[in-house]
């Protein structure tokens, strides 16, 4: 009997996710950064996302991986009426929850990191999928060529 007579060979056809899969997992990455940045705030540490680069050694000539630090901005601030508010950002552009309501008022920082949760299973399971098309295609709107 040989090796592979043992193992269940099957035919597979990998196909490409759909735009508004990839703009959603998009999405769920930032939400995660901002998850992970509002409980360090929230214990007094300070939180960067890491990322990978290829960087040249000059000595060598020899390619390498290397891990830097990249800067999170946070999407919630204080308001005068001293509640916390989250807006949810896809790339430069804020993005309406429900019409004509584009920010998220919590109450502190427990509950910032909640919304911020319940907020990454409502895009992972498509419910904001039309909001953030919609602000997929203002910001591609933005670098269109303007006609003279």
């Amino acid at each position: 009997m040989s090796a592979l007579a043992k193992l269940k060979l099957v035919s597979v056809v990998v196909g490409q996710k759909s735009p508004a899969v990839l703009r959603r997992n998009k999405l769920t990455g930032k939400l995660t950064d901002q998850i992970a940045y509002a409980k360090a705030a929230n214990a007094g540490d300070v939180y960067a996302a890491k990322k990978v680069k290829f960087v040249t050694d000059e000595e060598t000539g020899e390619r390498k991986q290397v891990e830097i630090a990249t800067r999170v901005k946070p999407w919630w601030f204080t308001a005068p009426s001293g509640k916390t508010v989250l807006s949810l950002r896809y790339g430069a552009k804020t993005i309406e929850v429900v019409k004509g309501k584009n920010a998220i008022e919590v109450a502190g920082m427990d509950d910032l990191i909640a919304t911020l949760e319940v907020i990454n299973e409502a895009v992972r399971a498509g419910e904001l999928d039309a909001q953030i098309e919609q602000a997929c295609g203002a910001l591609r709107a933005g670098f269109a060529k303007k006609k003279k």
